[in-house]
């Protein structure tokens, strides 16, 4: 790097340690947030063949700052939108189909993934196929452009420019500057990984000596069943199971009362945790196999009149994945409908 950017990045540098917050984008241009960041990687170990090769060129992507402020709607009040809707647009006859199809061609693969990792195949590819439609649509943004537009506009800083460095630390490791290609969000490959997550669980499957997830189907679904494991899947329990609720049913003494810091609007829907045999007792009786000893959250997503489900602790692995009740939903209906 030229001494005069040098002396730039010491300076910003020297600044923030007396900042009183976090500088937002209004404080600094985003060639001066740049050799920030660049200053910031260095102090982790990355190199600067790996740096130059990300940051260089960059301009901010108006785009993906939109895409973003969109995204932070919500609706209003306390309603949730219904779920058969989402079902009908998500799990098409051709998700399904395609899901099954790949499942019958993958033979020992799929065999080979759930013996190492415990994960049922048609979970995974549940979520490879909500992702990128089994690898058809990965996405079209620059990543590098991406994500330093996201961490410079500032309103997930600390996020989007620890997902920076690792993009860099991805090339460091031999990730070709062609492969950075993606969402807006900086999500990638089949199954729309973050770089923190490439470069902490991704898998290697077929041994080439490269971590795949764009093309290999061996690499993509151990991945994924990577994700799951670390998540904490339980190896035997479904994700949920159907089951049919007596109209006496009294809900309110019923809701849960706790409430966990991340993602409340999905948590507040779910019951108090009960055993199954505790279930049954109360006359919610399951629709598929599931042991009496599982514990599991009665959830009701359209109402006491519609399809009732005992989620486990399954459920909310999918939830790590994509904090939102009607993804996770979606991906282990999928999972059942695939594995038919």
């Amino acid at each position: 790097m030229p001494f005069r950017l040098r002396l730039i990045a010491f300076a910003v540098l020297a600044s923030l340690a007396f900042a009183p917050s976090a500088v937002s984008s209004q404080d600094l241009s985003f060639d001066a947030y740049m050799q920030l960041v660049a200053a910031k990687a260095r102090a982790q170990g990355v190199r600067e063949p790996a740096i130059n090769t990300v940051l260089a060129g960059l301009q901010p992507n108006q785009r993906v700052i939109a895409l973003d402020r969109d995204n932070t709607t919500s609706p209003n009040g306390a309603g949730f939108p219904p779920l058969a809707p989402y079902l009908s647009s998500h799990n098409t006859s051709a998700r399904v189909a395609g899901g099954r199809r790949v499942y019958q061609q993958l033979g020992p693969l799929a065999v080979q993934v759930q013996q190492r990792y415990g994960v049922p195949a048609p979970i995974v590819l549940a979520i490879w196929g909500h992702e990128t439609s089994y690898g058809a649509v990965q996405g079209n943004f620059d990543l590098a452009q991406a994500l330093a537009t996201l961490a410079w506009e500032g309103r997930r800083r600390a996020l989007f420019e620890t997902e920076l460095i690792d993009l860099m630390k991805m090339v460091q490791q031999g990730v070709p500057r062609s492969r950075l290609v993606g969402s807006w969000a900086g999500a990638f490959g089949n199954p729309q990984f973050l770089p923190s997550i490439y470069l902490r669980l991704a898998v290697d499957a077929d041994g080439d000596g490269l971590r795949n997830i764009w093309d290999s189907r061996a690499d993509t679904l151990y991945s994924i069943a990577n994700y799951f494991r670390d998540a904490g899947w339980r190896q035997g329990q479904p994700w949920g199971v159907r089951a049919s609720v007596p109209a006496s049913l009294d809900r309110a003494a019923l809701q849960n009362p706790l409430r966990p810091p991340n993602c409340p609007r999905v948590h507040v829907r779910h019951s108090k945790w009960k055993t199954v045999r505790e279930w049954r007792a109360l006359g919610v009786i399951p629709q598929a196999t599931i042991g009496d000893s599982v514990m599991a959250s009665l959830f009701e997503p359209d109402g006491p009149s519609a399809p009732a489900y005992l989620l486990t602790q399954n459920y909310r692995v999918i939830l790590e994945y994509n904090c939102s009740n009607y993804y996770a939903m979606s991906v282990g209906l999928l999972a059942d409908e695939i594995a038919r």
